[in-house]
């Protein structure tokens, strides 16, 4: 059975991701850890940024949940995805807290061409305009 968080996770992805649903799931102290930046972007604004970003990188491709393992508070989940013409797989860790609000959301991603192209992708969508 999918855990409530991780359904209302999976309602942003498909549904248009809609910034009021992604602020409901993240707690104000959740925590984005990035597959190409070192520090962890700490805080609700930063890891909305990142996440918005992705989901607009992502929106435009084949982008698919095709594996998921529950803990009790945690979640991984398995993506695959072609990003210009480069298969792109990779897991989102994504831990929660009592208040059904996301604390931390890890990504990793493979293989490393498939890394450098969302790299590429994800530094345009995060300039600022």
């Amino acid at each position: 059975m999918t855990p409530p968080v991780i359904q209302r996770w999976y309602e942003f992805i498909e549904g248009g991701h809609s910034l009021d649903a992604l602020d409901a799931l993240l707690d104000d102290a959740a925590v984005f850890y990035s597959p190409a930046i070192f520090s962890p972007q700490e805080g609700k604004a930063k890891t909305a940024m990142y996440l918005t970003a992705a989901a607009k990188l992502f929106g435009g491709t084949d982008f698919r949940y095709e594996g998921e393992w529950y803990g009790d508070r945690s979640a991984v989940l398995e993506f695959a995805a072609t990003v210009d013409g480069m298969y792109v797989n990779g897991v989102d860790m994504i831990t929660w807290n009592d208040d059904e609000r996301i604390v931390s959301f890890k990504v990793m991603i493979r293989p490393f061409k498939g890394l450098q192209s969302v790299m590429g992708k994800m530094a345009e969508l995060l300039m600022p305009t």
